[in-house]
C-alpha cells in the first residue's frame, strides 16, 4: 500500500508510527486525544496520523488545520483507497486538528509542537486524552510542565509581556519604572 499526495508517493511501511494518544471510545470530554508530529510538513506527518485514526474511527474524509502552523498546504491526500480533503483555516487554533470521519463524527486532537521536550509532550497528549480533562488544546499547551515561561526564557521581568495581552512593549532589560514615569504614569 502507498500514500499519495499530488506530488509525493510514500510507502506506508516507511511511515513512522505517529506519536498519538487517543481517549477510549465514548470517553470524550473536551478533546479526543493528542498528537505530537515530528515536523510541520503535512505530506510527511498526516498519512501516518490518518492511518492511525482510521484504525480507531473508520474512514477519515476531512482534516482541518491552522494555515499558519504548517510548512506547506496540500489540498488532498490519498491514503490507500481514500482521498482525504484538507482544509486550512486562519481561525482554527494552531494547537488543534479536527478530523471528520466517514460517519460524520468529529475527532478533535491537541497538536503538540514538534520541538516540545519529550516529557512535556507526553504529558500534554495524556492530558488531552484524559476523559476528566476540561481544558482546551491551547490551555493544555500553556500549562505543560517543564515548559519555560516567556519571562524566564527571555530573562525579562514581569512587566515585559505581549502587547496584545495589555502589557508593556518595553524592550527586554528596560526599566519599567523609569518608562512609566516617562510616560506620565505613576512609577510607584
Amino acid at each position: 500500500m502507498s500514500v499519495t499526495t499530488p506530488a509525493t508517493t510514500i510507502s506506508v511501511s516507511a511511515l513512522a508510527a505517529p506519536r498519538l494518544v487517543l481517549a477510549l471510545p465514548h470517553d470524550r470530554a473536551v478533546l479526543d486525544g493528542g498528537w505530537w508530529p515530528r515536523s510541520w510538513d503535512p505530506a510527511t506527518e498526516l498519512p501516518g496520523l490518518v492511518l492511525a485514526l482510521s484504525e480507531r474511527h473508520g474512514r477519515i474524509r476531512h482534516l482541518i488545520l491552522n494555515i499558519h502552523t504548517w510548512e506547506s498546504r496540500i489540498r488532498r491526500l490519498t491514503v490507500g483507497p481514500d482521498v482525504i480533503r484538507i482544509g486550512w483555516f486562519n481561525t482554527l487554533d494552531p494547537a488543534l486538528l479536527v478530523a471528520t470521519t466517514g460517519r460524520d463524527l468529529q475527532v478533535d486532537l491537541l497538536v503538540v509542537p514538534p520541538a516540545t521536550p519529550t516529557a512535556a509532550a507526553e504529558w500534554a497528549m495524556a492530558t488531552a486524552a484524559d476523559p476528566t480533562n476540561l481544558r482546551r488544546a491551547p490551555d493544555i499547551l500553556a500549562s505543560t510542565p517543564a515548559r519555560p515561561r516567556a519571562a524566564a526564557a527571555t530573562g525579562s521581568d514581569t512587566y515585559a509581556v505581549w502587547d496584545n495581552e495589555g502589557g508593556s512593549t518595553l524592550p527586554i532589560g528596560a526599566d519599567p519604572h523609569r518608562a512609566r514615569a516617562h510616560d506620565g504614569v505613576d512609577a510607584a
